[in-house]
């Protein structure tokens, strides 16, 4: 399944080639209206335990952890879950929790002093994400309103930055650089990416022990319910996004009757069969996509960059700078994968496709300033993108079964990149550690609610998103009795709350103040503007270099740049 597609010749083409070739998994889904198996009687009861203990203990708030990098007016405090929840007297793990209060202080223009109403819990992404950062972003005009009326939360999920961190290699190997990442890999690469693959399944064990099972989908669901009952709120409200609005999906079928408001945004396919083998390969569809999105506009814009009149002739200019770092790494440290790395971001967030363009269009004439800065690994960041890393490789791995044979992944991913040449093989790379892995594999739960369990649920969906394509918003939506759709149209931006989109926002801040959704079920909203060419001196790279805003974007790109 993907979003939808504007190039049928690509999409027809692919999906006779998907038909034809791909594998299912070996797993079989847990339906939750079903009765359930002693293990997961086990661990709800477990969930039970440490809610109780954490309502009763509280959270007790203060100044934040330098390493969090947070501004004074934030403040953190650490809840303790268990490691599993099947033991919930057993060993504890300690997650950071970060907050600011609701300012009860709107613009004149937006009315009378809001009601306060309670914890907004948000979530980023990843899996490997923290969401600390958020309670920062309630400065932004998007989210003023609701800064207003909630106390915005944030947290490190477990395995991330502080929260019992995760290691599968030393941070100081881990991103070595410049590195090839050639469209169409030989044998003898396939060969050497298939023994990488199991030195760092191997890793992971040998450095993160034997804990390392615990660490999925479903306890950070269940993760989120203790951080409820920390916070002292009887339901919850909470915004996911990407990866953020699958676990958030789990947690409203494993506790509906706690659930307050949910909005989901860029939604993963929950559906057992598509986790997590076959979102990726649905994913690297659905980025040839956008990347010829980007191709498009860059071609538009000829005046601006000289990349080429047509989107042919701007992928023969991305072509030859690929050629050209790898005969000769761009300041010692870009290759090919870096370059890769940097074009994948205009996937996510077409307000990158100025930067984008203007660094190859100057790199391609002579100057690689531009391309440094934004493909070179970044000094000091190796522990923290090793750490992410190795989350969502942990969190994927344990929570479904993966094909164990590389044939089948060597079968299918050929054939897609057959006509999705853009990311597919870097995809299958950075998941085929699955293929290998040490800890047992769970069953996906089989996400849904019986009719009138969960209160109303508001969905946010890009058609043109890559990261998790449309067909996933829809998914979500049937399992979910009472779910309400906003759909903006046309468009690609990966996590679209709080953007450009005057109408996404005034949905979701209908949702979240008011506890309105659209009539009859969906809403459609036009496609936000274009961004434009600009010089070089004007061009900040999607307009404000707010930290709060920059980050949200970083740690949506689940994939290492």
């Amino acid at each position: 399944m993907r979003a939808p597609l504007r190039h049928g010749l690509l999409s027809a083409a692919a999906g006779s080639l998907l038909l034809g070739s791909l594998a299912t998994p070996a797993a079989s889904a847990a339906s939750p209206l079903a009765p359930r198996s002693p293990a997961l009687r086990a661990q709800a009861q477990g969930t039970e335990v440490a809610a109780r203990r954490a309502a009763k203990s509280g959270l007790a708030f203060g100044t934040c952890p330098k390493e969090e990098r947070l501004p004074a007016a934030v403040r953190c405090a650490t809840v303790r879950v268990p490691l599993d929840y099947a033991d919930p007297d057993g060993k504890q793990i300690p997650l950071t929790v970060s907050r600011t209060p609701a300012t009860g202080k709107p613009a004149k223009k937006d009315g009378p002093k809001p009601k306060r109403q309670g914890a907004l819990v948000f979530n980023p992404g990843g899996p490997g994400a923290s969401g600390t950062y958020f309670p920062m972003i309630g400065v932004l005009p998007e989210w003023r309103k609701l800064a207003a009326a909630y106390d915005f939360v944030g947290y490190a999920p477990r395995g991330v930055g502080r929260s019992a961190p995760l290691s599968c290699q030393d941070p100081k190997t881990y991103a070595k650089a410049p590195s090839d990442s050639p469209v169409h890999p030989d044998e003898a690469y396939k060969r050497e990416r298939v023994k990488r693959a199991k030195a760092y399944a191997r890793g992971c064990a040998r450095r993160s022990g034997p804990g390392l099972k615990h660490y999925t989908s479903l306890n950070n669901a269940r993760d989120l319910e203790v951080i409820r009952a920390a916070l002292g709120e009887r339901r919850l409200t909470f915004m996911g996004a990407s990866y953020g609005t699958y676990f958030g999906a789990l947690y409203a079928t494993l506790f509906p009757g706690h659930v307050r408001r949910m909005v989901f945004d860029s939604v993963v396919n929950p559906d057992p069969r598509q986790i997590w083998y076959r979102n990726n390969l649905d994913q690297s569809l659905a980025f040839e996509s956008r990347w010829r999105d980007f191709r498009v506009w860059v071609a538009r814009h000829d005046a601006a960059y000289h990349l080429g009149t047509t989107p042919a002739q701007v992928q023969q200019a991305y072509d030859e700078a690929r050629e050209r770092v790898a005969r000769k790494p761009a300041g010692g440290t870009v290759g090919p994968a870096q370059l890769q790395g940097a074009f994948l971001q205009a996937g996510y967030y077409d307000d990158y496709w100025r930067s984008r363009a203007e660094a190859l269009s100057r790199f391609l004439k002579g100057d690689e300033k531009p391309l440094l800065k934004l493909a070179a690994p970044v000094a000091g960041a190796e522990k923290e993108n090793e750490n992410g890393t190795a989350v969502y490789t942990a969190v994927e791995c344990n929570d479904a079964a993966w094909p164990t044979d590389f044939r089948t992944w060597d079968r299918d991913n050929t054939a897609i990149a057959s006509v999705a040449p853009f990311e597919t093989w870097d995809n299958a790379w950075m998941n085929l550690p699955c293929a290998y892995w040490p800890a047992p594999r769970q069953q996906p739960l089989d996400v849904g609610t019986r009719p009138g369990a969960l209160p109303p649920t508001l969905i946010l969906a890009a058609e043109r998103d890559a990261a998790t394509p449309y067909t996933g918003a829809l998914e979500l939506r049937r399992r979910l009795g009472g779910a309400a759709i906003v759909t903006e149209r046309d468009a690609g931006t990966h996590g679209i709350a709080g953007g450009a989109n005057d109408c996404v926002n005034e949905a979701v801040d209908a949702y979240l103040l008011r506890g309105e959704v659209p009539a009859n079920g969906s809403a459609s909203c036009a496609p936000h503007a274009e961004p434009t060419p600009a010089k070089p001196a004007q061009d900040k790279d999607a307009a404000p270099r707010d930290e709060a805003r920059e980050r949200t974007r970083e740690l949506r790109v689940h994939r290492p740049a």
